[in-house]
């Protein structure tokens, strides 16, 4: 019934090369809030790599954990309630999760940035938006006043936004919602940093404008040599972008892989279950909804989060959960009993 003899070992979620050429390593990262029903685990474990110059996709339906993962990273989850209550975060090497928070500080922005889903709420109404970038340059490369002013206009002319001089002294709100994501992302390209995380930056965006912005990101990685973390549900997306994929569900990792193993080859009944609700040209059929819902965090199942909605479930799901497996020599993870000798044979 289901796949035998194929090699398997527990695995934390980090493949087996990851030393080659790694810039960030998450192992075994758990986000707690204190909560008047108890403590919630937003994120459960959670451990991956990115090298140098890849292009990761964290995917999975809206509250998997994929935000609150890259908050962890930033050390800017919500207070009250929200902490990192285990695991570590590397860059190069170092513990972000050690480092005082005026390390962090100056880290934010230099060599770690985020885009954040919704620029409006992340842009400050009462500045214009070449002071916001500007900004940038005056606290990471300590300029002048009129040094980052004309940084910034270089910056925002990178991003593609006409008019460079015209729009530095405008309002968010004078901007097109469009317009606003492409100064979010010069805000973050500002440094140079070597790690981008964009959260979901074309929500709420028209299609035409969503290519722009995707295509703006890569073209910025690519000149820059940057790695970026892209945050998304959306599958074409991944698969147009990606080098390596995550998914997520109930705050943990359930399948780990390059793109294309991925989408040729996926393991997990959930990664499965995604694919197969999406448009995809030629398809005999109509699209398969995954049955049911998100879980309620406080309601899991007792074995495999995901068993109450599972098609494949079968003895030990409902009991126990499955350790992340590791096949094809550690460049494929996945969390299912299915790839588990002892259950499979």
């Amino acid at each position: 019934m289901f796949p035998s003899g194929t090699p398997f070992s527990a695995a934390r979620g980090i493949p087996e090369s990851a030393g080659d050429g790694v810039i960030l390593e998450v192992e075994n990262l758990v986000t707690v809030f204190s909560t008047a029903r108890g403590d919630l685990r937003a994120v459960d474990g959670v451990s991956f790599s990115l090298r140098r110059g890849e292009t990761l996709c964290l995917v999975g339906e809206s509250g998997c954990g994929k935000s609150m993962t890259a908050l962890s990273i930033m050390r800017l989850v919500p207070q009250p309630g929200g902490r990192v209550a285990g695991g570590r975060i590397l860059f190069e090497g170092a513990d972000l999760l050690e480092l005082p928070e005026s390390r962090i500080r100056s880290l934010r922005g230099e060599s770690i940035s985020m885009v954040f889903q919704e620029p409006m709420t992340s842009l400050n109404p009462v500045y214009t938006v070449g002071d916001q970038i500007a900004e940038m340059f005056r606290i990471h490369r300590g300029l002048s006043r009129s040094e980052a002013a004309g940084r910034t206009i270089e910056v925002m002319r990178l991003a593609g936004i006409p008019d460079a001089p015209r729009r530095f002294r405008e309002y968010p709100h004078q901007l097109s919602g469009g317009m606003r994501q492409r100064i979010m992302i010069a805000m973050a390209m500002a440094c140079e940093p070597k790690i981008i995380m964009a959260d979901e930056p074309t929500t709420a965006l028209d299609t035409t404008i969503q290519a722009q912005i995707l295509a703006l990101l890569s073209e910025l990685k690519t000149r820059s040599g940057m790695s970026m973390i892209l945050i998304t549900h959306d599958l074409g997306v991944v698969n147009e972008t990606a080098d390596h994929v995550v998914v997520m569900y109930g705050g943990r990792v359930f399948e780990s892989a390059g793109v294309d193993a991925l989408f040729d080859r996926p393991l997990h009944p959930y990664t499965v279950a995604l694919l197969k609700s999406v448009p995809t040209l030629g398809r005999q059929g109509g699209l398969e909804p995954i049955p049911g819902s998100v879980p309620d965090y406080f309601d899991l199942p007792a074995g495999c989060k995901f068993s109450d909605r599972c098609t494949d479930v079968f003895e030990p799901c409902s009991s126990r959960e499955p350790e992340l497996y590791s096949l094809e020599h550690g460049s494929h993870l996945v969390r299912c009993f299915k790839y588990d000798p002892r259950w499979s044979s």
